[in-house]
C-alpha cells in the first residue's frame, strides 16, 4: 500500500518543471495597480500630480500617474505615449496650439495651456495612443481625479 507522502512525492516528480520568468518580464495585477493608485493619492505635489516609475527598460518606460487637477500641456517629439486609465475621470486634449511653451529637454516641451485641440472624455478601462509630436494635456474636473498607467515608447 502506498503512503500519502509517497504519492505526493511521485506527483511532484511527475509535474512539469516551470522555468523562471525571463529577464525583463513584469506583471502588474489589478490589485497591485489599485494599491499604487491609493499610495499615489496620498503624495500629491504642488502641481496636483503624483507619479511613480513602475519599470524602466531603457527603450521604453512604464509610469503610473495620479492627477487631481488640470496638468500642463506637453509635447514629446520622439516619444509615443500610451495611456491606460485605471480610475477616476478626466478629459484629454490633443492637438491645438501650445501657449507658454518652454523646452525641458531634447525634443521635450511643456506649456501653460492648449488653445484649440480635440477633447476626449476618459474613464476607467480607456486606452489612448498619443503619437509623437502632438501636444496634449489632461484636464480633471474639480473635486475629481484621474489615475493612469503611461507607457512611453520611442517613435520609429
Amino acid at each position: 500500500m502506498k503512503t500519502v507522502a509517497g504519492m505526493c512525492v511521485a506527483a511532484l516528480m511527475a509535474a512539469p518543471v516551470l522555468a523562471a520568468d525571463p529577464p525583463g518580464f513584469a506583471l502588474w495585477r489589478a490589485s497591485d495597480l489599485k494599491s499604487h493608485d491609493a499610495a499615489l493619492s496620498k503624495h500629491v505635489a504642488d502641481d496636483h500630480s503624483s507619479r511613480e516609475t513602475l519599470a524602466d527598460y531603457k527603450s521604453h518606460r512604464f509610469r503610473m500617474l495620479y492627477r487631481d487637477a488640470d496638468g500642463n500641456p506637453e509635447q514629446h517629439d520622439a516619444i509615443i505615449d500610451i495611456v491606460m486609465v485605471q480610475s477616476g475621470e478626466g478629459t484629454l486634449v490633443i492637438g491645438g496650439t501650445m501657449l507658454g511653451r518652454r523646452t525641458t529637454g531634447r525634443g521635450e516641451s511643456v506649456g501653460t495651456r492648449l488653445d484649440g485641440g480635440d477633447r476626449h472624455a476618459l474613464g476607467p478601462g480607456d486606452i489612448v495612443h498619443i503619437p509623437a509630436g502632438i501636444p496634449h494635456s489632461f484636464l480633471v474636473p474639480g473635486g475629481k481625479h484621474i489615475t493612469y498607467v503611461l507607457l512611453k515608447i520611442p517613435a520609429s
